[in-house]
């Protein structure tokens, strides 16, 4: 008997089903992966076309210039001595509404430091005014 060398072939590896757990892993991961939301600013608002009378020295007017400097009742306040100010304001008038309006050239994160400046102040009635 003669022993000849006997030649190695490779081993295939069949991609005849690649397709298949390409797809199943893809499904998968899209089935597992969760997205996050972004939740915004959590304030409670009123039904569409419910409009409230309020007297005049029940609103505190915020006023946002395009700089990002506050006036509260006409008077320069800093971002972060907001809450304070507007706490003393609340207890001196607890039906207080504050009434902010920014200029158009005001940026989102100015707007958003101000409401959360609002928010720390305890102050539960926050109008939302249009800019011109």
């Amino acid at each position: 008997m003669s022993q000849g060398k006997r030649r190695f072939r490779g081993g295939e590896i069949p991609t005849s089903s690649m397709a298949d757990i390409a797809f199943l892993l893809l499904i998968f991961f899209l089935v597992t992966t969760t997205i996050d939301m972004d939740k915004g600013l959590g304030m409670v608002l009123p039904a569409e076309g419910e409009e409230i009378e309020i007297n005049k020295k029940n609103i505190l007017n915020c006023l946002i210039n395009s700089s990002g400097s506050v006036l509260i009742g006409g008077e320069g306040v800093e971002v972060r001595n907001l809450s304070k100010t507007v706490r003393q304001k609340l207890a001196e008038n607890d039906k207080l509404v504050i009434s902010v309006k920014a200029h158009k050239a005001a940026t989102y994160r100015d707007y958003v430091a101000v409401i959360d400046q609002l928010k720390r102040a305890n102050a539960t009635r926050i109008s939302i005014a249009e800019s011109n």
